[in-house]
């Protein structure tokens, strides 16, 4: 059964270890968290006891300013980052969409890309091959799929990686805020899309500043502050479908 389990899960890091810029009022808006210590023995509490519980069928959106913790969670949900504390249990194969770069060529067409990216995520020559078409047809790129990925809008790249990344149904999805990039029919199919992939017994994990994006895919809402979570709590718009579930 697909599911997350955070429990006191924090993070934390040297702060001259990780950062080169100068200015700390920078290092601050670029890490988020807190910063601790003074002089060499300065540090960053990136993350401070996160704890919740998903199941499959939820659509979690992660909520709170710059620097509150968003994508360093969704880091850490991937893999990406080792928590310093606590514990992350995950069941179901993942997939993220962070930054609509990952994965791709600069040099390489959409096409190629497609093959690339499917590699990397341990899709087989053949669900690449039979995913193709279908893979162009929803990112609606006609025939700019055989230009160059350099030659590709913002708008444009966001579609193929959603496309991509979502073409053999992951179980749980990460998605950080530039799924907001593309034109509002786009964004309306891939709201329709992410709802058919929850419904499918997976979960998604959304971090948006986005308040209509939050209220019209998510179930649940975690607002971060600073590292740490400030507030669960189930949308209103779907109170009565997840009146059963539980952090």
């Amino acid at each position: 059964m697909v599911s997350i389990k955070l429990d006191n899960v924090s993070l934390v890091y040297k702060l001259h270890e990780k950062l080169t810029l100068s200015a700390p009022d920078r290092r601050l808006s670029e890490t988020g968290g807190r910063i601790g210590g003074s002089g060499r023995k300065q540090f960053v509490q990136a993350l401070d006891s996160i704890s919740f519980e998903l199941k499959a069928g939820d659509r979690l959106g992660l909520v709170g300013p710059n620097g509150a913790g968003k994508t360093t969670l969704l880091k850490v949900l991937y893999g990406i980052y080792d928590p310093s504390g606590g514990t992350v249990a995950i069941e179901g194969k993942v997939d993220a969409l962070f930054n609509i770069n990952i994965g791709f060529r600069r040099e390489a067409t959409g096409r190629r890309n497609i093959v690339l990216r499917g590699l990397i995520n341990g899709w087989s020559e053949a669900e690449i091959e039979e995913k193709m078409e279908d893979i162009i047809a929803f990112s609606e790129l006609g025939d700019f799929i055989d230009l160059p990925f350099k030659a590709y809008s913002q708008g444009m790249a966001a579609r193929l990686a959603f496309s991509v990344a979502t073409a053999l149904e992951p179980e749980i999805l990460l998605m950080d805020e530039w799924i907001g990039a593309g034109d509002a029919s786009f964004q309306e199919k891939a709201k329709r899309r992410m709802d058919e992939l929850a419904e499918k017994a997976g979960i998604i994990v959304l971090a948006s500043h986005s308040e209509s994006l939050i209220q019209s895919v998510c179930t649940k809402r975690l607002t971060l502050r600073g590292g740490r979570v400030e507030s669960i709590a189930i949308e209103a718009a779907h109170a009565e479908a997840v009146a059963g579930s539980s952090f």
